[in-house]
């Protein structure tokens, strides 16, 4: 793939036009109140399949990252639960929880704007998270500790015997 002088990749006419809906979507609802600065298209096709812009603040819900709706708002438009064959179109370098996301839908390409160093710069810094996922359980600030797991474990193993399963 080829890259400018600044190391970002060439756009061509249709991944431009899909980026600009992406930050056309951060500022028109970002003005409105909805949330933060963060917008998100998936393109299946040459055709947006999914929007989704930061919704944190206006739902009540700290999942609802431009994303994490994107990812929802395509999947059921198009009726499954992972998005091969898709791309997503990214006004921010996604956080862990939105990579994590964009992994399980099983997006085929991922294109974004701003990095995660400007996001910190406006105060949306997720490098303690990155910090934190890398560390083993016992030393992340937030405890955790192992509950009841062997009756959790009949569950799994009633879902590994299970010959209907959607695997996934």
């Amino acid at each position: 793939m080829a890259r400018t002088d600044s190391g970002d990749a060439m756009e061509t006419g249709a991944d431009a036009r899909f980026m600009r809906r992406a930050i056309e979507l951060s500022r028109i609802h970002m003005e409105e109140g909805a949330g933060g600065p963060f917008g998100a298209v998936i393109v299946k096709d040459g055709a947006i399949v999914g929007e989704g812009w930061n919704r944190v603040t206006s739902s009540h819900d700290p999942t609802a990252h431009a994303e994490v709706v994107a990812i929802r708002a395509a999947c059921a438009r198009l009726g499954t639960f992972e998005l091969r064959g898709c791309a997503i179109y990214t006004s921010c370098e996604p956080c862990p929880m939105c990579l994590g996301a964009i992994y399980w839908a099983r997006l085929d390409r991922l294109w974004y704007a701003n990095g995660r160093a400007d996001a910190a710069a406006i105060q949306f810094d997720d490098a303690w998270l990155y910090r934190e996922v890398a560390l083993p359980l016992g030393e992340r600030s937030l405890p955790a500790d192992q509950l009841l797991r062997d009756e959790a474990l009949e569950v799994f193993w009633a879902w590994d015997r299970k010959t209907d399963k959607v695997r996934y």
